[in-house]
């Protein structure tokens, strides 16, 4: 049965085919909804684990025991993953392994545009690149069979378009893929004189995995009728290719991009009159070409920063986009805000309030950063806020104490904030972290996580309790706030920065966005009240506005949270 498919659905579809029995993951946009959809297959063991190195080394302990498994991952994820990465290379699997992680050309909803392609090459694993749903299902099987027969854990690569498109694919039956687990120290058990033993077989393999890629149709050729130009390309910028000019050039579309053929590049060469690599961000592509002797037009022409798209393709090669095909209208601009009633606004306008240095991190709360609140000074990544804030305050002894405090989600101090903070009370740092506990993954679209008190199926599971943990990490200082209550939450901070020591704040507030989460109802606005102060718009609720030099609330956005009312002086609201 044919039928329309989110990328990401389709890949979920084909480990659910492939006979995959365990997915691990931790949630990050374009990747999160994989691990989401392959939950429903009930044969599909699925779970949120606290970050993707634990989902990686789960998914490894799973394909070690003989079950096809997979570990998903936005490209920064694969980063904290980068442990286990480098060493499972040398080990092998039993059964099928594949690691899924999506890139953010252009930066839709992340700190940076890093090019994952890079870690294949220097893991030396195989990495595949779908361009379409049809694809991301056949490769998903493709990838477990090449794990299986070449030996190695295998690069699923995926990127926002593909990720978040849909096209059309065509369903199959579960296939059964089990093995028995045998032990074998000298191939798991990476101690020096094993791995070196392994690290031979690593290159030997990388050469078998150079002539599969010459040879496989993985990696296919279309011939074109054109000769002038060719074009060597991979995922969503093979769709603009194709798109903008059809079937009339030789095209190589790449879907093993790492090892890449070497053969079927010098013969498109010697076919084409000028050849092009069409790739978003790094010239990855372009370099093994170039090494290969072969002159290319690559990243000069199509640059290496944002993402393609047919328009620019068209543009950069001097060609008009086919009718049906080129978006004319300009889309309007969006600026990022924090939701109407998010529990956060009421801490971010506290902290701008009283000029307080705040380290970010990563989450909903990073639009913290944004005008009117503009209370952040920095965001790196997942738990950099808390190790971040015991260098600043440990190199500024004295000057930065009660002026600092670092802020981090729930799920992101689960993800990697529990080191920092344990060095925060080892060494003895004068800091205050605030944890923003809304009780859910917010920013990735509502996963649970291990302080949720449910799985990722929604069931029971045991909840952590933060509280506890931060007083079991040396911190002696550790209360609760409401980020509603301003007075209540300014108070707080303004104890805690006062104290010489360590402590932890937690801003407890559900997600607004939470369907079990009950609003008392939108705030009435007395326009003869109103002095048009704007002292409620400080806090720039999207559900505040002024209209005729009076406030106005739109009822379809205003939950009732009560933060803006406090501000008012005059009971206008």
């Amino acid at each position: 049965m044919k039928k329309l498919m989110l990328g990401n659905e389709a890949v979920a579809r084909g480990l659910y085919e492939a006979g995959c029995s365990f997915v691990s993951s931790y949630p990050g946009t374009p990747s999160t909804e994989i691990t989401e959809a392959v939950a429903r297959y009930r044969e599909v063991y699925a779970e949120w684990a606290p970050n993707e190195k634990v989902a990686m080394e789960s998914a490894f302990g799973a394909c070690v025991a003989g079950r096809r498994s997979f570990c998903g991952m936005k490209h920064v994820g694969l980063n904290v993953a980068a442990d286990p990465l480098f060493t499972i290379s040398y080990t092998g699997v039993n059964a099928g392994m594949i690691i899924g992680v999506a890139d953010d050309a252009g930066m839709h909803s992340s700190q940076n545009e890093q090019d994952s392609r890079h870690y294949a090459r220097a893991a030396k694993l195989p990495m595949l690149e779908p361009s379409d749903s049809a694809e991301a299902i056949l490769f998903v099987k493709r990838a477990y069979e090449i794990s299986e027969e070449f030996d190695t854990p295998v690069l699923l690569k995926m990127c926002t378009r593909v990720s978040h498109s849909q096209s059309l694919v065509e369903e199959s039956e579960r296939v059964c893929a089990e093995k028995t687990y045998e032990k074998n120290p000298q191939k798991y058990i990476m101690m020096p004189g094993n791995a070196k033993r392994r690290h031979p077989i690593v290159e030997e393999r990388t050469r078998k995995l150079v002539a599969f890629a010459e040879t496989d149709c993985i990696n296919k050729l279309t011939e074109g009728t054109d000769h002038s130009i060719g074009f060597i390309t991979s995922s969503t910028s093979y769709q603009y290719v194709r798109e903008v000019f059809g079937d009339r050039y030789p095209v190589l579309k790449l879907g093993m991009i790492w090892p890449m053929p070497e053969e079927k590049i010098r013969a498109l060469a010697a076919k084409v009159e000028k050849l092009y690599v069409v790739e978003e961000l790094d010239g990855f592509i372009e370099e093994h070409v170039r090494n290969l002797g072969i002159e290319v037009c690559g990243k000069e022409l199509f640059g290496n920063i944002g993402e393609f798209s047919q328009n620019y393709i068209a543009e950069k090669m001097g060609v008009k986009v086919p009718q049906g095909i080129a978006l004319q209208e300009e889309i309007p601009q969006r600026p990022p805000v924090m939701c109407a009633g998010c529990p956060h606004r009421g801490l971010f306008y506290t902290l701008a309030k009283n000029k307080i240095t705040v380290f970010g991190d990563i989450g909903c709360y990073t639009l913290g950063a944004v005008p009117p609140l503009c209370a952040l000074d920095t965001t790196i990544c997942m738990g950099a806020s808390i190790s971040g804030i015991h260098g600043f305050v440990k190199s500024q002894e004295g000057a930065a104490d009660g002026k600092t405090v670092a802020v981090i989600g729930d799920s992101t101090f689960m993800h990697s904030g529990m080191t920092g903070l344990v060095n925060i009370a080892y060494n003895a740092s004068n800091a205050t972290v605030i944890i923003l506990d809304n009780s859910i993954t917010g920013m990735t679209g509502h996963q649970q996580n291990p302080t949720t008190g449910m799985n990722l199926k929604g069931d029971p599971a045991a909840k952590v309790d933060l509280e506890a943990l931060c007083r079991a990490c040396g911190i002696a200082r550790v209360r609760v706030v409401d980020p509603y209550d301003l007075a209540q939450t300014e108070a707080a901070v303004r104890e805690e920065l006062a104290v010489a020591e360590p402590s932890v704040i937690i801003s407890r507030r559900p997600c607004a966005l939470l369907k079990t989460v009950k609003h008392p109802g939108p705030i009435q606005v007395n326009a003869d009240k109103c002095r048009s102060c704007k002292a409620c718009m400080k806090i720039g609720c999207p559900a505040i506005s002024m209209k005729d030099g009076k406030a106005v609330i739109d009822n379809t956005l205003c939950t009732g949270c009560g933060v803006c009312t406090q501000l008012c002086k005059f009971g206008a609201l």
